[in-house]
């Protein structure tokens, strides 16, 4: 029951997250600014998961 895969998951959607959202704030893309918001907390949230799975190992 490692969480090893969701907090790689996770590092990996908030990374690209934060790169669209400031891609789509540099370019006036709101749209991809805010699926970029929401992929970036989407990864947090798998982190978070992942960690929570370690704790109970």
């Amino acid at each position: 029951m490692s969480g090893i895969g969701d907090k790689i998951k996770g590092a990996t959607n908030s990374a690209v997250g934060k790169t669209k959202e400031a891609i789509g704030k540099e370019t006036g893309d709101s749209s991809l600014a805010a699926k970029g918001a929401a992929q970036d907390t989407k990864g947090k949230v798998q982190s978070t998961v992942g960690k929570v799975k370690d704790a109970l190992d």
